[in-house]
C-alpha cells in the first residue's frame, strides 16, 4: 500500500474480491428465495412444512452481497463490512464442525457450508490486516530515509541538544519505544528508573524515543519526566536506526500472548492507541557517530536488556 495525504492506493483485487463475493451472494440469495425447495433437496436436507426459514436466509444473504457491493468501492473505509463478515464465516465455520461432530447434517450439506465461507476468509483477513496498517501506520515525512549522519544532526532532546552533540559528550542509551498505550511500553515505563541508574552505572546517558509530538509524552511518564527524550512522530528516526514495522507474527505470535498475559497480570494494563501501533521499538548504544551495539526487537514483548547490551 502506498498513501498520499491520508489516502491510501490498494492492491486491485481486494475490490474485486469483495466485488465477486456480491454477485454470488446475491445470486445464492436469489435462488433460495425463489427456488427454496430446490434448496433443501441439493443440500438433501429435509425441508420443514414452509419455506419461510429458506427464505430468511436468502434474505441474509442478500444483505450480504449488498454489504460487499458497497465495500468493494473501498475496502479500507469500510471495513467494518469486512469484519462482521469475516466473523459470520468464522462462526458458520464452528457450527459445521459441531454438526459434524454430532452427526446432524450429511457430509453433502457440511462441505458446502465449509467451502461455502472458507474460499473468502484468506482474502478477508488479508484485507483486514491492510486496514489495521492503514489506519494504526504513519507513512514517514520524506519519501526516503534519512541516514543516521542527517538523523542525528536533525532530532533534538528534550534538554535541548542534538543526538549528535549528545553522543559526542557521552555515549547514549536510545530506547526507541512502542506507542504509550502497548502493555509491554507501560511495563518498560514501570521500571524505567532502574533502567536509567543500570545505564548511568555504566557511564552511559538514557534517551527516551517515543512518537509523540513534542511534550504530549509527559503524561505518559509520571516521575520519570527528568529522563531525555526525542519526539518523533513520523518514525524517520526509527528509520534511521533500522526499526521497521512488525507483521502479524511479530504483534500476535505465542511469546507476545504469553508475556502480554503476564505483564497484564502484573498490572500494567492496556491504554488507547498514543503512536503508530505497528512500529517496533530497540535499544541501541550510539557513541560520536557509530552504533555501538544494538538490540533491535524481534517482536513486540521484547524490552531492553542492558546488561547483554552493554556486554556485546
Amino acid at each position: 500500500m502506498r498513501c498520499d495525504k491520508g489516502k491510501c492506493r490498494l492492491p486491485a483485487w481486494m475490490g474485486v474480491v469483495l466485488a465477486i463475493a456480491g454477485i454470488y451472494c446475491t445470486l445464492f440469495a436469489g435462488w433460495v428465495v425463489l427456488c427454496p425447495r430446490e434448496a433443501y433437496t441439493w443440500l438433501e436436507i429435509p425441508g420443514p412444512c414452509h419455506d419461510v426459514l429458506m427464505r430468511v436466509i436468502g434474505g441474509f444473504y442478500l444483505i450480504f452481497g449488498l454489504s460487499f457491493f458497497l465495500a468493494a468501492r473501498d475496502p479500507i473505509q469500510h471495513w467494518r463490512i469486512v469484519l462482521l463478515c469475516t466473523v459470520k464465516i468464522l462462526l458458520v465455520l464452528l457450527a459445521a464442525l459441531a454438526v459434524w461432530w454430532s452427526d446432524i447434517l450429511p457430509i453433502k450439506s457440511i462441505v458446502f457450508l465449509l467451502v461455502d465461507d472458507v474460499v473468502w476468509l484468506v482474502p478477508f483477513l488479508m484485507i483486514l490486516w491492510a486496514s489495521v496498517q492503514a489506519k494504526t501506520g504513519r507513512p514517514p515525512l520524506h519519501e526516503m530515509a534519512l541516514s543516521l549522519d542527517d538523523a542525528a544532526r536533525q532530532y533534538v532532546l528534550s534538554s535541548g541538544e542534538s543526538l549528535e552533540d549528545a553522543a559526542r559528550e557521552q555515549t547514549v542509551v536510545l530506547v526507541f519505544l512502542r506507542h504509550f498505550g502497548c502493555t509491554f511500553t507501560r511495563q518498560l515505563l514501570r521500571g524505567l528508573e532502574m533502567i536509567e541508574a543500570e545505564a548511568k552505572q555504566k557511564g552511559a546517558r538514557l534517551v527516551l524515543v517515543h512518537m509523540l509530538q513534542s511534550g504530549r509524552e509527559t503524561e505518559y511518564l509520571g516521575h520519570s519526566t527528568g529522563v531525555a527524550r526525542i519526539a518523533d512522530p513520523y518514525c524517520e528516526l526509527y528509520r534511521a536506526f533500522g526499526l521497521g514495522k512488525a507483521g502479524v507474527w511479530e504483534l500476535f505470535g505465542p511469546r507476545v500472548w504469553y508475556r502480554g498475559m503476564m505483564a497484564l497480570f502484573r498490572g500494567c494494563g492496556v491504554g488507547h492507541l498514543a503512536g503508530d501501533g505497528l512500529q517496533m521499538p530497540g535499544v541501541f548504544l550510539f557513541r560520536g557517530k557509530l552504533v555501538i551495539a544494538s538490540q533491535p526487537a524481534k517482536s513486540a514483548a521484547d524490552l531492553p536488556d542492558l546488561e547483554t547490551l552493554f556486554s556485546a
